[in-house]
């Protein structure tokens, strides 16, 4: 019979999702020589699926035909739609001609930006209680002894999730025992003890994580390692993980933030400026992409803040941008202060009217009493100032964005990989990320790498498999592309061909480097 030429999937659009994405990369990889790779020759990204039937599922889907071999493709994607749960639904797609990424784009590969120890240690997601009883109204709060049970005011804190901040808040509390055993809650502060083993403990009991269960009074993540970022702040930001615009807002430091809550360890305004420019909410949707019938955007902390570069602003220009993100956060604070019927997604539901040019149809009254025209010109200030601060000229448009930040990414990749890290802060990062150094002639510097010493020594083999990764990068990037064999013969130690060739492997499956033709290994820079 006749071999196999071509391939199509139907498949949700979660495809383009992060953990699809890396599966999907591993296919079109042609840089692997285990395998022959493939081309997708024709994709819809993001279509409605189509009934006649009105219960039917809400979903999108999308639709992907691969072929061997490298391939330019067809991308098309839905610019307009309307009778979806019609016999005859009217839809409007546009298609784009060049090689199609794994994300199902035609353009820049945002699948190359790779995470920056600039950046670590300072997003998280809010923490997962496993066990709604942990949550309180304050009035709850008070019977279970707030005010006055001594020290109980550390432990009963204002909680806020998603629809908490894009709507209105619940004014609930939350009970974060973390850090104290069974016994000493139960000796101070014997109500809120009672509490939990009523309201959490019989549904912990019943979870088949032993830690879940032996822990029933503590929330299942705690996010331990994040707390220290944000413990000394009076404020930080935070946005929704899921929402329909990415907006981003100081909240108090006393608050502890929900899953669906993603918080940055920083109060700075430049920190909350640069979020919300178009440089990063151009950037965000690429890399973390959508979710539901709705399409909304979902934020991932390890692919929307982990890699994106900030820029290294001039200090007059940071100030700006700092006094700007502070205006932004009072201004619409003040808005929702003053009208108790606001909401935040309504005052960018009127913002995003207005930007498509239909004035006339955004409500005058939510514009008028949620200032949404200087909330409009504080948003182009900052759009101004940030992209001055990357020396970027003003016009660019989304896909220049992206191209841009992806080739700073890899830029800011090759210099953590020399040992230039541009921490964006340095007095809470160093002390806890800078990966720790040895004396002497064996020196490793920074970042694990491990160059030769003037006298051709070679350096010693990192113990830590996250510095041996470090040290191959460094080593590459300082004498550029080389082969296993030279590699290995730079290392002394456990640094055998076989450790290095199982570590290139890996780095080049994760696009880290590239192989040439001649064996060498290089550092993978974006185009």
């Amino acid at each position: 019979g006749s071999k196999l030429k071509r391939f199509g999937l139907v498949t949700t659009n979660s495809i383009t999702q992060v953990f699809q994405r890396r599966i999907v990369t591993r296919w079109l990889d042609a840089n692997n020589p285990n395998k022959t790779p493939l081309s997708i020759v024709y994709a819809v990204d993001d279509h409605p699926w189509t009934t006649a039937t009105k219960d039917a599922a809400a979903v999108r889907i999308a639709m992907t035909v691969a072929q061997a071999g490298p391939r330019e493709g067809v991308l098309e994607s839905v610019v307009a739609e309307a009778g979806l749960d019609t016999d005859q639904p009217d839809i409007e797609l546009a298609a784009n001609r060049g090689p199609i990424n794994a994300d199902l784009t035609v353009g820049v590969d945002v699948g190359k930006a790779r995470s920056l120890l600039a950046n670590q240690g300072l997003c998280s997601r809010g923490v997962q209680l496993m066990g709604s009883g942990f949550i309180v109204s304050e009035s709850q709060a008070e019977h279970l002894g707030l005010g006055r049970r001594l020290g109980l005011e550390h432990h009963i804190r204002p909680y806020l999730n998603g629809r908490d901040v894009t709507g209105r808040s619940r004014g609930k509390m939350v009970i974060d025992l973390f850090g104290l055993s069974a016994e000493k809650v139960r000796a101070d502060f014997p109500e809120v003890y009672q509490h939990l083993l009523a309201a959490v403990k019989p549904e912990r009991d019943l979870n088949r994580r032993a830690s879940y269960k032996d822990r029933w009074w503590i929330f299942g993540e705690p996010r331990r390692e994040f707390r220290p970022a944000i413990a000394e702040l009076p404020r930080f930001i935070v946005t929704a993980q899921t929402a329909k615009f990415r907006l981003f807002q100081f909240v108090d430091g006393s608050i502890l933030p929900d899953d669906m809550l993603i918080s940055f360890a920083s109060d700075d305004g430049f920190a909350l400026s640069v979020l919300s420019s178009r440089a990063h909410t151009s950037w965000a949707p690429r890399l973390g992409g959508w979710i539901g019938f709705g399409n909304d955007p979902r934020y991932l902390k390890s692919r929307c803040f982990d890699p994106f570069p900030f820029p290294d602003a001039p200090d007059a220009v940071a100030q700006r941008l700092r006094d700007l993100g502070d205006e932004l956060d009072a201004t619409r604070k003040a808005a929702l202060t003053e009208n108790p019927d606001l909401t935040l997604t309504g005052l960018y539901n009127a913002l995003e009217t207005i930007r498509t040019g239909a004035v006339s149809d955004a409500d005058p009254n939510v514009v008028e009493r949620g200032r949404v025209l200087i909330l409009k010109e504080l948003h182009e200030a900052i759009d101004e100032a940030t992209f001055a601060a990357y020396s970027w000229p003003a016009d660019l448009d989304e896909t220049g964005i992206v191209e841009r930040l992806v080739a700073l990414n890899a830029e800011r990749a090759a210099e953590e990989a020399r040992g230039q890290v541009r921490w964006l802060r340095p007095a809470y990062q160093k002390p806890r990320f800078q990966p720790k150094t040895v004396t002497g002639a064996e020196q490793v510097d920074l970042l694990g790498e491990a160059p030769l010493a003037a006298d051709g020594a070679r350096a010693p083999w990192p113990k830590d498999r996250r510095m041996q990764v470090l040290a191959l990068k460094g080593a590459i990037a300082e004498a550029g592309a080389l082969s296993t064999a030279d590699l290995a013969a730079r290392f002394k130690g456990r640094g055998g061909a076989d450790d290095v060739r199982r570590l290139l492997a890996a780095l080049q499956r994760d696009g880290q480097v590239r192989r040439a033709a001649d064996g060498g290994y290089s550092l993978l820079r974006a185009a």
